[in-house]
C-alpha cells in the first residue's frame, strides 16, 4: 500500500486573486476575489531516507510559483469577451493580469497539479513521488479537485 502525505497553502498564505467566470448565469460572471488556498496530496510506494513521502521543505519553489500566478493578480480566462477591458486595468497600473486557458477552483487546482509535478520532475522526484490530487478552495464552503 502507498504512503500518501499532503501539504496545504492555507488561505492565510496570502494567494488573493481576482477573478470571473463569464460564462456564469449568476453573480459569479463578476468580478470576485478569494484569498484561495492548495491542499496537494503526495503519494509513494517508498519511504526516503528520513521516511517522509516528501520533504515539505522542497516545496518553497512551489509556493512561489503559485504566488506568481495568484498573489495580488486578476486571473483572466482567455476566451473571457471582456479581456480587452481587463488588459486595459493592467495597462492603467492599476491589476496584474494573469490570463489561463480557464478560470475557476477546479482550473486551479489542475494548474497546481501540473506546477506540482513539474517541480518534482525538477528535482528529479518524479520517479518516487506523484502528486495524487490538489484542492483548491475558495473559502471554507467551496473548493475543487483535480485527480488526473
Amino acid at each position: 500500500m502507498p504512503f500518501q502525505s499532503t501539504k496545504t497553502f492555507g488561505h492565510e498564505t496570502g494567494l488573493s486573486a481576482v477573478f470571473r467566470q463569464w460564462r456564469a448565469d449568476s453573480h459569479c460572471n463578476q468580478l470576485h476575489g478569494y484569498a484561495l488556498a492548495f491542499k496537494f496530496t503526495f503519494e509513494s510506494d517508498e519511504l526516503d531516507v528520513r521516511n517522509w513521502v516528501m520533504d515539505f521543505g522542497a516545496l518553497s519553489n512551489l509556493k512561489k510559483t503559485l504566488q506568481i500566478y495568484f498573489d495580488h493578480k486578476l486571473v483572466v480566462a482567455q476566451d473571457d469577451p471582456q479581456l480587452g477591458i481587463l488588459m486595459a486595468l493592467e495597462n492603467a497600473n492599476l491589476a496584474e493580469v494573469v490570463i489561463l486557458d480557464g478560470v475557476g477552483c477546479e482550473k486551479f487546482a489542475e494548474l497546481a497539479w501540473s506546477l506540482a509535478t513539474d517541480e518534482l520532475r525538477s528535482q528529479g522526484l518524479l520517479e518516487r513521488i506523484r502528486v495524487v490530487e490538489v484542492e483548491c478552495s475558495e473559502h471554507g464552503a467551496n473548493s475543487a479537485i483535480y485527480r488526473p
